[in-house]
């Protein structure tokens, strides 16, 4: 907003130019008053301040304090509420044309103002704080908007911020769970590279505190926080409920807003989690270089003096995620925290056992993993992987125009319009049954190719005609034999074909054959040999 003095000054120099009174009021929307105050004098007179105007309410104000400083030393049951107040205004004092929001707006701020002058409330007052490096440190989530895969989804972002030097390490994840939770922890602590030996503050996350009890610090924590936190040796610091805790550990709080504000204006477009903590990684790195405020040091010069200060980190892991033990249905799912999720088919009926993290879960049979999947946001969601049920749907080929994880597989780039073509012209040219099946075959080859190499060579083998699996596994290898090798490569045993055939395949597995080579060299002496002797008429 353009203040008064600067537009006298404007004013005065289109004067000097030689505009016309009209023009400089066209051009600065002020009337002939102005234009005439700003060439007599550079500096703008003071405006002329008015008195407030009264209020109806002015007459009754001493009785409403009245009856506040009297409610000072009544039972606390027995004090006057607002409904109560109004009614004796109008019965006692004959009150009218007050509304009953005019009377309550006055009440609701004298009330704390008489509690402060009786020394019945304690004042707001905020007392500055010197926190010791190495020793303090904050805790708390934000939400952030991204938009994941052109979509456009809320996450989660952890901070953890020193209170010395103003050193913030954050982490984004697709829940604010216990997982995500430890986990932003674990990442924190490991790029701060060690752990502040004295309070770290918190708000009264369910992660940590399982209850409240009254209106005392004391709380009943989350038996896998005690245990977690007694792991890395970090000394918790409760904050009171409510907003009135947030000013506790307010270094935090602001410093989430500026994050936010900073680094993610615009929302940024990522295509997984994994890539957005690579960005904030480097976010955080950068912010080494800013100074906080009036500071006379920048953040990086003040934590390179307090990190020596920090405890060392725990040289035993700590597992972060949750195990569960789930049963696999007949649609080759699995439930875990109400959203389902595919396996492979060969594991219908058997207990599985999931690792699930912040952002991520992984199933394993025994000690091996089967399957991996991104964690959903919502609740009674499905993620499906078309290649878990291509076993099955080689049985039935019927099946797979319906799938749902065909659908899903479409929504996700991964069953490309290629692959639509080339199904269309294999149906075509074979039968659904059989066009249907083929799919399914060449589907199977991606477990050894590399998705775009796949779909490059459907794009070969549809222009070419070739409607077989074994077709287009040719292409596939005519595609990456025509790669050229890559340069750092100059070992020649390393340059291995990654598509080698079934043959050699097959040769690479026997041992090494050290027996001569054929020969024919004794059936030489019977071309020596007139005709008749060989008994040839």
């Amino acid at each position: 907003m353009v203040s008064r003095a600067e537009v006298f000054a404007a004013i005065r120099r289109d004067l000097r130019d030689g505009l016309s009174n009209r023009a400089i009021q066209r051009r600065h929307g002020v009337n002939y008053r102005t234009v005439r105050e700003a060439a007599g004098s550079a500096w703008p007179a003071q405006r002329k301040q008015y008195p407030a105007r009264g209020s109806k309410l002015d007459p009754f104000k001493p009785v409403i304090d009245a009856i506040l400083i009297a409610d000072l030393d009544a039972p606390r049951k027995q004090r006057h509420t607002l409904v109560r107040i109004y009614r004796r205004l109008i019965d006692e004092h004959h009150m009218s044309d007050v509304s009953y929001p005019v009377v309550g707006r006055y009440v609701r701020e004298r009330r704390p103002r008489i509690l402060q002058e009786s020394g019945k409330a304690p004042s707001k007052v905020f007392i500055a704080q010197t926190h010791r490096p190495g020793e303090e440190a904050e805790v708390d989530f934000g939400d952030i908007t991204i938009r994941l895969r052109g979509e456009l989804v809320t996450c989660y972002l952890f901070c953890f911020r020193m209170s010395f030097s103003g050193k913030a390490i954050h982490r984004a994840s697709l829940s604010a769970g216990q997982e995500a939770f430890f986990e932003g922890h674990l990442h924190a602590l490991q790029s701060l590279g060690g752990v502040p030996t004295g309070k770290v503050r918190y708000d009264n996350l369910r992660s940590a505190v399982a209850q409240v009890l009254g209106f005392t610090r004391a709380r009943v924590e989350a038996e896998r926080w005690t245990v977690f936190r007694s792991h890395l040796g970090l000394e918790p610091f409760y904050c009171q409920p409510g907003i009135e805790g947030a000013h506790e550990k307010g270094g935090v709080e602001g410093q989430i807003g500026w994050f936010r504000r900073n680094h993610l204006v615009p929302v940024p477009e990522v295509d997984s989690i994994a890539q957005l903590n690579a960005l904030i990684d480097a976010w955080d790195a950068a912010d080494d270089g800013r100074r906080i405020g009036s500071r006379a040091r920048t953040i990086g010069e003040m934590f390179a003096a307090e990190q020596p200060l920090l405890a060392p980190l725990p040289s035993e892991p700590f597992e972060t995620g949750r195990w569960f033990s789930v049963r696999v249905d007949r649609y080759s799912q699995i439930s875990v925290r109400t959203n389902k999720y595919s396996v492979p088919v060969r594991y219908i009926g058997r207990q599985v056992r999931v690792l699930l993290h912040a952002s991520e879960l992984v199933v394993y049979d025994e000690r091996t993993e089967i399957a991996r999947h991104e964690r959903l946001l919502a609740k009674c969601g499905t993620r499906l992987e078309l290649d878990h049920y291509l076993e099955g749907l080689l049985r039935k080929p019927g099946a797979l125009p319906g799938a749902t994880a065909l659908e899903q597989a479409r929504a996700t780039g991964k069953f490309t319009p290629i692959h639509e073509s080339w199904w269309a012209a294999a149906r075509k040219a074979h039968g659904d049954s059989h066009g249907t099946r083929a799919l399914i075959e060449v589907l199977l080859l991606q477990r050894h190719l590399p998705h775009d190499l796949l779909v490059d060579a459907l794009a070969a083998a549809l222009q070419s005609g070739a409607l077989t699996a074994d077709a287009v596994a040719l292409e596939a290898r005519k595609i990456s034999e025509s790669q050229p090798v890559p340069e750092t490569v100059t070992d020649l045993d390393a340059q291995i074909d990654p598509i080698p055939s079934l043959t050699a395949r097959r040769l690479a597995h026997l041992p090494a054959d050290r027996r001569p080579l054929p020969s024919v060299a004794h059936y030489d002496q019977l071309l020596r040999l007139p005709r008749a002797q060989k008994g040839i008429s």
